[in-house]
């Protein structure tokens, strides 16, 4: 396996290349930076770009992710019902992207948006479980995301509960590599390191060791921080429902 972590700091934001060397298949996940920098990183490894994947519709960046698909001629994939105007590779729960000897298992986790997924990722030359899940703004070291950009705070954050016990529900080994870090509009108590494990996040994370859905929606409904700046014009530019260049 071929693993690449990409930390962007305005916005601030991760994205990931994920693959297989020997079968010279990757995917990118989330990305935000200019294009060269995916391509290179896949060059470098020997492999060609099959997938991009953007988690979800952003609401605090523009997404590189449709442009990095058709520079790389690769198919670009969102949740299949992505509110999206413009053609894409609709996954399910369930479904896997094949990488080769490297496998990313698709898990609907809607909260953060209605449409967001994470990305259980297995190398078999390993093991036949799962290594790391990649998991956008869903789970992040600290937190978990905010509920109320894409639907409101409190249907999104029963959605997000139920998320985020399926989560927790993997195992402690497995590796969590979020979307995001501290300095994100995404989340609230947000760590600068920007990976950690599912057990860590079970033992110190606030938000995740809250095991009743009522005091969870609570949790969710305190504090809410400001919404990134003109958050449902980008969530249309990155839809394709807007096309004019926004200040983000």
């Amino acid at each position: 396996m071929i693993l690449r972590q990409f930390l962007n700091v305005a916005p601030v934001g991760a994205s990931y290349l994920v693959g297989c060397g020997g079968k010279g298949i990757a995917a990118i996940v989330d990305p935000i930076a200019d294009l060269e920098i995916y391509i290179r990183a896949a060059e470098a490894g020997g492999m060609r770009i099959a997938f991009v994947v953007d988690t979800h519709i952003h609401a605090d960046h523009v997404s590189t992710g449709r442009r990095l698909a058709r520079a790389a001629g690769a198919d670009y994939v969102l949740f299949a019902d992505a509110p999206v105007s413009q053609p894409f590779m609709g996954v399910r729960d369930g479904d896997e992207l094949p990488l080769g000897n490297v496998t990313a298992r698709i898990l609907h986790t809607p909260g953060h948006t209605p449409e967001h997924i994470c990305l259980l990722v297995t190398d078999r030359t390993r093991a036949d479980e799962p290594w790391f899940v990649l998991t956008g703004h869903t789970l992040m070291v600290g937190d978990l995301g905010r509920t109320e950009l894409a639907t409101s705070v409190e249907e999104g954050a029963r959605d997000l509960f139920r998320s985020a016990r399926r989560l927790a529900a993997l195992p402690d080994y497995v590796e969590v590599l979020p979307g995001a870090y501290s300095g994100s509009v995404c989340g609230r108590s947000l760590s600068g390191k920007p990976w950690s494990t599912i057990g860590f996040e079970k033992r110190f994370n606030k938000a995740l060791r809250i095991e009743d859905e009522a005091a969870f929606v609570s949790h969710m409904m305190a504090d809410i921080p400001q919404p990134p700046p003109e958050a449902a014009k980008i969530r249309d530019v990155n839809a394709g429902l807007e096309t004019r260049t926004t200040s983000a």
